[in-house]
């Protein structure tokens, strides 16, 4: 056994039996592994994560939570509700509330599905930009941050005439280029689904002259999508069950998507006990850090594609963010929001 391995089994010993004297009452009825706790698989974790970071739940009730987002000027967060179209904020102090309903299914079409926004992300212009499940497009709310409506203005909804599946997560570069995936989550009866009408699933590059570019059609379920610290490399999820892995990309002088290869390869954890989820949303550390979310919680990579840690949330979980000065991880799991504190 290396000497890696030896240190995650002790770290993670220590913190289940932390967790066993100090949250009795969780554990009734239920296995002493569902409870959140942090697995440091290399000490390197320990630069940005301690073992004993204490989980905070701060709302519980969603039916599939996602797309967190820390709006800085405002100094809170904001993230999705998936199936009830709606967006809730969370703010120190006050809790969590509505913050924008609907979200993402506005009836522009009646036989589309009714989710509403999932990824969210801010336009360099500071509008509030929602990947719409329902409407099928990338569109910008079309208010003020603080005085949120279900106005909305489209950006993209197609590609060659034919309507996006359903747009998942973005990124923008500090050029204004906007990276965004397409799989089908957002259609009722996913890749089957008779209004489908594109036949790929896409990872696309919206330009801020409007002009779009289709980067790469051959991941199945692409879905969360960040940009390395210096912004030469894409990293891109798929939610794929048969292929369950994170990519890498070059991204050239022109900005396009170039040398896709496996980042990290998490498909022998599908299934698996313990190992709730599929890759989905990340973010990146101004430190080199990416935590993404995957099988049985939140991975810590650092940007060698190297496992360092696993935030094990006890729950599929969707998607996580930082706040604005980078000490506290927000975490979309399931039906919870929850978070930790980092280093």
């Amino acid at each position: 056994m290396n000497r890696n391995r030896t240190r995650s089994i002790k770290f993670t010993a220590i913190i289940l039996l932390s967790c066993l004297f100090a949250l009795p009452n969780m554990l009734t009825g239920a296995l002493a592994s569902q409870v959140p706790y942090i697995e440091i698989v290399d000490e390197r974790a320990l630069n940005i994560i301690s073992p004993d970071a204490a989980f905070e739940v701060l709302g519980t009730g969603y039916s599939w939570s996602e797309g967190p987002l820390w709006l800085p000027e405002q100094d809170m967060l904001i993230f999705s509700d998936v199936p009830q179209n709606t967006l809730y904020q969370y703010k120190e102090g006050e809790g969590v509330s509505v913050y924008l309903t609907p979200s993402g299914a506005t009836g522009i079409d009646q036989n589309d599905s009714q989710q509403g926004g999932n990824g969210l992300l801010l336009h360099p212009n500071g509008q509030l930009v929602i990947m719409q499940h329902g409407d099928r497009r990338v569109a910008a709310m079309d208010a003020a941050l603080t005085q949120a409506e279900p106005k909305f203005v489209a950006l993209a909804d197609s590609y060659n005439s034919k309507r996006f599946n359903s747009p998942n997560d973005g990124v923008f570069h500090s050029n204004g280029d906007l990276y965004f995936t397409d799989p089908p989550y957002g259609l009722k009866n996913g890749r089957k689904d008779a209004n489908k009408q594109l036949s790929f699933d896409g990872i696309y590059r919206l330009r801020p002259s409007g002009e779009l570019t289709l980067e790469d059609d051959s991941v199945l379920y692409p879905n969360g999508i960040v940009l390395s610290t210096d912004q030469s490399k894409a990293i891109v999820a798929a939610s794929d069950r048969e292929a369950a892995k994170w990519y890498q990309y070059d991204i050239d002088a022109n900005g396009s998507l170039r040398n896709k290869r496996v980042f990290y390869d998490a498909s022998n954890l599908v299934g698996q006990e313990n190992e709730q989820g599929l890759p989905d949303g990340m973010v990146v550390h101004s430190a080199g850090y990416i935590f993404a979310t995957g099988p049985g919680g939140v991975f810590v990579f650092n940007e060698l594609g190297e496992l360092l840690a696993k935030i094990r949330t006890g729950k599929a979980t969707a998607n996580c963010t930082l706040s604005g000065d980078e000490k506290t991880l927000y975490m979309t799991a399931h039906d919870t929001l929850m978070r930790i504190n980092l280093k």
